[in-house]
């Protein structure tokens, strides 16, 4: 969770520069070309970084609801040993047939199950939350006549970057749900490899 809070943090700064940097291109008409140019590029640099934030406080949130999931990773990194390798050759085998029985194994399906609900549930969210802001972007385009083409350059292009949002954000929900549906076969994936 204190890494979620932190990623939060630093999107909500990202967001708060980025809105102050595209309204500072956007009012530039003035400035000389070298200005205009160093605001458009700050503001790209600080947008992509608030992607990357944003994608941070997803995962960390992902992994505050599922943290087993989110750290299997490191069981298999690497597993050298007897007794590691003998139990991973176990859950293997036990998955292969079917076989979920034991607490540890159906503690590891649950939680690998509750790890893609989580993300389907959050890209969902993302999906309805870009649909959003595609249509805010899309009527500023609209509303915005000819003469500002530079502020209709910088709303149709956060158009174009919200729909491709929205169309990532609907294939993770796809891709998790599906995942959820058979996560025993997902995880024994992993354990074969194929995470």
């Amino acid at each position: 969770m204190a890494k979620a809070t932190i990623a939060a943090i630093l999107l909500v700064v990202l967001v708060a520069l980025g809105v102050a940097l595209w309204q500072a291109f956007l009012r530039a008409g003035g400035l000389a070309l070298r200005t205009r140019a160093a605001l458009a590029s700050a503001g790209t640099l600080v947008t992509m970084l608030m992607l990357l934030a944003f994608a941070m406080v997803l995962a960390n949130i992902q992994g505050a609801a599922a943290p087993f999931a989110s750290l299997l990773p490191m069981v298999t990194a690497g597993a050298t040993g007897r007794e590691l390798t003998g139990t991973l050759d176990q859950i293997r085998q036990r998955l292969a047939a079917g076989d979920r029985s034991t607490p540890a194994l159906e503690m590891m399906v649950g939680d690998l199950t509750r790890y893609h609900v989580a993300f389907a549930v959050i890209a969902g969210i993302t999906a309805v939350a870009g649909v959003g802001l595609s249509v805010l972007w899309w009527k500023k385009f609209a509303a915005t006549g000819s003469p500002a083409r530079r502020a209709r350059r910088v709303f149709g292009t956060f158009g174009v970057l919200s729909v491709l949002l929205v169309l990532v954000a609907i294939v993770s929900v796809v891709a998790n749900a599906s995942t959820a549906a058979d996560s025993p076969r997902a995880l024994l994936g992993f354990f074969e490899g194929g995470w």
